[in-house]
């Protein structure tokens, strides 16, 4: 007798209710575990609203809009960070949603579920999605522009050409691989029959219109800045390793998608005894053009991001792991065939649930009994905010004016600006990357200088002391981590830059 689970017959009847649950259930989790666990934010986190709460049309972390919307979502939430990890998951669920949406145009809504569940294994999606940033906005951006790209290639619907071009737009503020994703775009229309007539109208030439009016203030900074220039190329003495880390990347990504191929092979018929039993998930034909769309945005972004972060030594995919694996759930279910059978599917939800969970089950592990096995910190362990409160207090109370700039130590001055206050970051020894802010403004308006303190009597490292002749330390602040452990306590060394004429 064929056994068929609620969860099947729900696939079946309600596809969306399963997707918007499973969704829904994931950014529950990645939004509870950083504000139970996290005393601060990510290392990338705290750069990001650092940079951010200065508003300036560019740096050199890339576009603007990532660094606005997440200063706008602290301010938001009474500069708390649960605004931050709200707009992250916020993203994710948009992500997939849409991701759903471009499945079940393809594949219908049944096997759309399946595309879903499967992509929600990708671990590029777990504990990287807490980190908002350029790579996390650029998510939910991509799978719209997929979206609307195969609704103007696919299914011939001039209406999303304003969509599409607000996307396009917004992508290139977001991160500085857009150019090549949408350099795909273009090349995958131009090599298709469908896609040239597309672009045989003046549809394009608006969109192309709206894109230059979203991205101009930021086109000229990129030319006022001299960012334009190309990386330099490798040596070819250094080709041979460049080719090994370009192997790696592909590895990496590899690795990340192997909830999805664990899943395949479990659900393969090669060990099946009775195949007849196993139910169903059924799709309409799938026509060549839509084959080719899936599996060429499921090779090129990951092949040529790879490819290139290879060649010039970066240290991940451009355009980030989200992009580059996006389509590979939908790309595995294509290649399934237009008839899906679900064997051993307790197995199969056992294995997908623990898949999911265990990103997080990790991140928890990690805080808690990291600290046991050596001397290794857990970033997000600091008491940002009790360290932020306490040098803007402290500033406040020495001086009788707010703390508007801190400098140092460049990890703990991020968490510093996390104060209520807001103050201004200074990267002492690479001051042109906070051109807001020289040192000679800094020792105007007075700051807080941090470092790592190595005694109890805090003495400046010698690099602070070239930098900032005269400094005073103070009597060293000692913190407690979230665990302990075998860690010493986390001890700051700082001293108070005066503003003039206090």
């Amino acid at each position: 007798m064929r056994f068929t689970s609620l969860i099947i017959e729900l696939i079946r009847a309600r596809p969306r209710l399963i997707v918007l649950l499973v969704v829904l259930a994931q950014a529950a989790i990645w939004l509870i575990v950083p504000l139970l666990l996290y005393r601060s934010p990510p290392d990338e986190l705290a750069t990001v609203l650092a940079f951010g709460r200065e508003y300036r049309v560019g740096t050199d972390l890339g576009p603007p809009l990532a660094f606005w919307l997440a200063d706008i979502a602290f301010r938001a939430a009474g500069n708390h960070m649960f605004g931050v990890y709200l707009l992250a998951q916020l993203c994710a669920i948009t992500t997939f949603w849409t991701l759903f949406l471009l499945a079940r145009a393809i594949v219908g809504a049944q096997q759309a579920v399946l595309v879903v569940l499967l992509t929600l294994t990708v671990t590029a999606f777990s504990s990287p999605g807490v980190e908002f940033g350029p790579l996390v906005l650029a998510r939910p951006l991509w799978a719209l522009l997929l979206l609307h790209s195969w609704q103007l290639i696919g299914q011939s619907r001039r209406n999303a050409w304003f969509a599409w071009s607000i996307e396009a737009g917004l992508l290139l503020l977001t991160t500085a691989a857009a150019a090549g994703l949408l350099l795909l775009i273009a090349g995958f229309a131009l090599a298709t029959r469908r896609g040239r007539r597309m672009l045989n109208s003046f549809d394009p030439l608006f969109a192309l219109l709206v894109i230059v009016v979203l991205v101009l203030p930021w086109l000229i900074w990129l030319v006022r800045a001299d960012m334009l220039a190309l990386p330099p190329w490798p040596d070819i003495a250094d080709l041979k390793g460049r080719a090994l880390h370009w192997g790696t990347l592909l590895g990496g990504l590899l690795l990340a998608i192997s909830g999805i191929l664990l899943l395949a092979a479990l659900n393969s018929g090669w060990f099946a005894r009775h195949p007849e039993e196993a139910p169903i998930i059924f799709r309409p034909p799938v026509d060549t053009m839509a084959r080719d769309f899936v599996y060429f945005f499921a090779i090129a972004p990951a092949l040529a991001g790879s490819l290139i972060a290879g060649l010039f030594n970066y240290d991940r995919v451009v355009g980030g792991a989200g992009i580059a694996l996006l389509m590979s759930g939908l790309a595995v279910i294509i290649v399934t065939g237009d008839v899906i059978q679900l064997r051993r599917q307790r197995l199969l939800r056992s294995v997908w649930a623990l898949i999911v969970v265990a990103p997080a089950l990790a991140a928890i592990a990690g805080t808690l009994f990291l600290p046991w096995t050596g001397s290794a910190e857990v970033s997000t362990s600091m008491p940002g905010r009790a360290i932020a409160h306490f040098f803007g207090d402290s500033f406040e109370r020495r001086t009788n004016q707010r703390l508007r700039a801190v400098a140092g130590d460049p990890q703990l001055a991020k968490l510093i600006t996390l104060d209520k206050a807001r103050p201004h970051l200074l990267l002492d020894a690479t001051p042109q990357r906070t051109p807001w802010l020289t040192p000679a403004k800094f020792n105007e308006t007075g700051g807080v200088v941090v470092w790592r303190a190595s005694d109890t009597e805090g003495t400046p490292p010698p690099e602070l002391l070239q930098r900032f002749p005269g400094l005073v330390p103070e009597v060293p602040r000692a913190f407690d981590w979230l665990v302990t452990g075998r860690q010493p306590l986390l001890r700051i060394g700082w001293a108070i830059v005066r503003p003039k004429g206090s």
